[in-house]
């Protein structure tokens, strides 16, 4: 019996428009969900093993995680926007135009890189400190930093071809390259940190080292299955793949640069109503931001699962599979977090504790966080699933909307106005808050595309029918 990943694309997509869709979501997820945990596993290493230099490194990684979300948000915008056209033209059997996209959307996103690493090391010290570094914590910064920025291109186009791999089935392949680098970290971070004596500037090695592997693994996983090969040959300039990347990518891009900008104000917010232990109350928000990742992931890898079988249906006007498949997704992501938040609620002291065990003061200020995020953690099932399908269909204003309401529209307000009135309080409740508004703002956008599809159905079969009804 063969994998998905291992059949041509044309059998791939005649697959993803007739496979039951429980099975068929449930084996495009399974990768990405063990590709999401594991890359938030990973993550949270860095913190954990940071975590036994001291206070004010774990604060620094969680400063600098700020500029490594916008490197991801870069490399989701062109992956995301590249792999959405790519899903859409292979469900309608443009074979060409996919290829070419893909080869287009890697090279912008390499070239994007570059750009971003000279930037960034233009302007390292006063960025360091726009991140939110106090004077103790700033040596920690610019070290974390400085090599995170270097390693931008390689990170950025890593995040392309690991999108371009799911959006046309391939999540396997996509896990290969993704999991390698990701335990390869894992094993170097003690190494560098530890044993070679580099302290934070080890773990940011050692993520940059790891992330260049995971790179060349996804380029030789391009050249199997039947998948898209990457080439110079197929970069094309012009608007029309600008644009193209724009409409599928914007939506991510959005999402994730206003988190990276409500990440800098809300460990800002910590550092000013945390005080007198600021540096532990900006350390605790850190770990608490990491640790949702880290549950986030099996949610995201679930929606990266359902997002091909979207494209590719909504692609070949199967716009009753997009429905079922979303219904499918949000129903079992709901469940999920619903158990996620109830044991997270309950041992979110030990959980918390379990990244910076000698300083009770973070423990005490994450725990009260988490327990507030965990209140309203299993409405991102309809928050996520929903602006991953407008996504996949390139309903570009609507998921754009949704992207950044979460992290943007209303997490930043309530980082300004909350903490104001409430102190380290409004900090440690300004997530639960906003995402309490996301739900309220998710629902008429949704429902409304849903029945705009129901209408586009019923177009669809007038038209397969007029022509037997003349016969």
């Amino acid at each position: 019996m063969k994998t998905i990943g291992k059949m041509p694309q044309q059998e791939k997509v005649r697959y993803m428009q007739t496979e039951k869709i429980p099975v068929l979501v449930g084996k495009m997820s399974a990768p990405t969900i063990v590709s999401m945990l594991i890359t938030a596993f990973y993550n949270m290493a860095d913190t954990y093993f940071v975590g036994k230099i001291n206070t004010q490194a774990t604060a620094a990684v969680g400063l600098v995680f700020s500029v490594m979300a916008v490197i991801q948000a870069l490399g989701f915008y062109h992956g995301h926007g590249s792999g959405n056209y790519i899903s859409r033209k292979l469900g309608a059997e443009e074979y060409e135009a996919a290829a070419d996209m893909a080869s287009t959307g890697f090279f912008y996103a390499f070239a994007t890189g570059i750009v971003v690493t000279t930037l960034g090391l233009i302007f390292l010290r006063p960025l360091a400190i726009l991140l939110g570094s106090t004077e103790t914590i700033l040596p920690y910064t610019i070290d974390y930093l400085r090599i995170i920025l270097i390693g931008a291109p390689f990170t950025m186009s890593s995040f392309v071809v690991n999108n371009q791999l799911r959006f046309q089935g391939s999540a396997m392949y996509a896990m290969i390259g993704i999991c390698t680098g990701a335990f390869l970290n894992m094993g170097l971070d003690p190494l560098f940190i530890f044993v070679f004596d580099l302290g934070v500037a080890g773990a940011a090695l050692s993520t940059v080292i790891s992330q260049m592997v995971s790179l060349t693994i996804l380029l030789i996983m391009t050249r199997r299955g039947g998948n898209l090969r990457i080439s110079f040959k197929g970069l094309h300039f012009g608007w029309y793949y600008v644009k193209e990347i724009f409409k599928g990518g914007f939506p991510s891009l959005v999402r994730q640069a206003l988190g990276s900008i409500s990440t800098v104000l809300l460990n800002r917010a910590a550092g000013t109503y945390g005080a007198p232990v600021s540096d532990s109350a900006i350390a605790a928000m850190s770990v608490v931001n990491r640790y949702l990742m880290f549950c986030y992931s099996a949610l995201i890898g679930f929606g990266q699962g359902f997002q091909p079988v979207c494209g590719m249906n909504y692609g070949g006007k199967k716009y009753d599979r997009v429905r079922e498949a979303f219904w499918f997704c949000v129903k079992v992501g709901f469940c999920v977090l619903l158990l996620i938040s109830t044991i997270s609620f309950i041992f979110a002291t030990p959980i918390v504790t379990f990244f910076r065990k000698d300083d009770p003061n973070v423990a005490i200020i994450g725990a009260v966080a988490l327990r507030f995020q965990m209140c309203v953690f299993p409405l991102s099932s309809v928050v996520v699933f929903s602006n991953m399908m407008l996504q996949s269909v390139g309903k570009t204003l609507r998921a754009s909307i949704l992207s950044g309401a979460r992290q943007g529209l209303f997490l930043i307000p309530m980082v300004l106005i909350v903490p104001y009135f409430l102190g380290l309080r409004g900090v440690q409740m300004a997530q639960m808050l906003a995402d309490i508004c996301s739900f309220a703002l998710t629902l008429p956008l949704i429902f409304g595309f849903l029945n705009e599809m129901k209408r586009m159905e019923k177009e669809v079969t007038t038209e397969t029918l007029i022509p037997e009804e003349s016969n």
